[in-house]
């Protein structure tokens, strides 16, 4: 959806990605259109299972190669399809343009490499700099990230879950990528480390100018430090706009209500919050129509067989039969 057009740097257009096996075909990813401008931050938030992370690993090009398939679909980065590039000409960008902060920090690291070693390996892949250059250079990437540079030498097991988490954004942002992926990486801190980590974040992006897509959970966090928000849900982008556009619009697809719903105000005595009914739909059999008639409770008849058309306002997006752009919206 290209609601914006000021200085694109990532275009996704109308991808769809497809686990296999023998027996079953996975939809991960279906139709998705997104773009992303440079200095520009957008949240991607949905549930488990909604396909944030293989998006994620699709713009990376890390999808195992025997079980994945991308059946159609484009990824644009700097005018360029990466979907077409040799795996030679990706290797110098992975790392160098485009880097991720994995999900799960204590099974990202090497546990027999120092994470000095660790930070250094990308250095010496990409940026081409003398030994002096490249320990100068992952001293200062420590001390960005908050942690002395006296402790380089040490391994994995000997720092803690946030400081881990640390490790990993420093690995990912030691040759200043253009785009950064960062898949949930709050997940299972505590809420001071969170907070530090977001505003490392925030500082970076001022410092180098990079752009990130945030992949999380938490409507909180896109608040906090994201431009854009990308709703997911089963494997497609249900709604898309300015975080104003989410957060402070009246109209709103029924499942990011849902999602809106499910977090605690605290300006509101109650016992307990308002979840979701029901679970994400199975990606080897979706519904037909909208995927989230079943658990939706506005649900139409349209809803169950029409795949929902687009309703467009400026830079707000919403894919849902409730809004008819011949209409005012309901």
């Amino acid at each position: 959806m290209d609601l914006n057009m000021e200085e694109q740097m990532l275009k996704i257009k109308d991808l769809s990605v497809e686990y296999t096996t023998d027996e079953e075909v996975v939809k991960a990813v279906n139709h998705v259109s997104l773009s992303l401008n440079k200095g520009e931050t957008i949240g991607l938030v949905g549930e488990t299972g909604a396909g944030k992370t293989t998006l994620a690993l699709t713009l990376m090009r890390l999808l195992p190669k025997v079980s994945s398939r991308i059946p159609q679909g484009a990824i644009f980065f700097d005018g360029v399809d990466l979907l077409k590039l040799p795996e030679s000409e990706m290797r110098k960008i992975r790392g160098e343009k485009i880097s991720m902060i994995f999900q799960d920090p204590m099974t990202s690291l090497n546990p027999v490499l120092t994470v000095g070693d660790q930070i250094g390996e990308a250095l010496e892949l990409h940026m081409g700099l003398t030994a002096e250059e490249n320990e100068k250079r992952i001293d200062e990437i420590l001390r960005l990230v908050g942690i002395d540079e006296g402790r380089k030498k040490d391994y994995p097991h000997q720092f803690s879950g946030g400081m881990k988490q640390r490790v990993i954004i420093a690995i990912a942002l030691a040759c200043e990528p253009e785009l950064l992926l960062a898949d949930e990486p709050t997940t299972a801190l505590d809420v001071t480390i969170q907070a530090q980590i977001l505003n490392m974040m925030q500082d970076l992006k001022r410092k180098i100018s990079t752009s990130i897509i945030l992949i999380t959970h938490d409507l909180g966090i896109v608040a906090e430090i994201c431009d854009k928000v990308a709703i997911m849900y089963a494997g497609e982008i249900i709604e898309y706009g300015t975080v104003k556009d989410i957060y402070e619009s009246r109209d709103r697809h029924p499942y990011t209500e849902g999602l809106f719903g499910s977090i605690p105000d605290l300006e509101v005595e109650s016992r307990r919050l308002r979840p979701i009914d029901g679970l994400m739909p199975d990606p080897t059999n979706l519904p037909q129509g909208c995927k989230f008639h079943p658990r939706c409770p506005r649900c139409m008849e349209a809803c169950k067989t029409v795949q929902p058309p687009e309703y467009v306002d400026g830079t707000h997006m919403i894919r849902c039969h409730l809004f008819h752009q011949e209409q005012p919206l309901v």
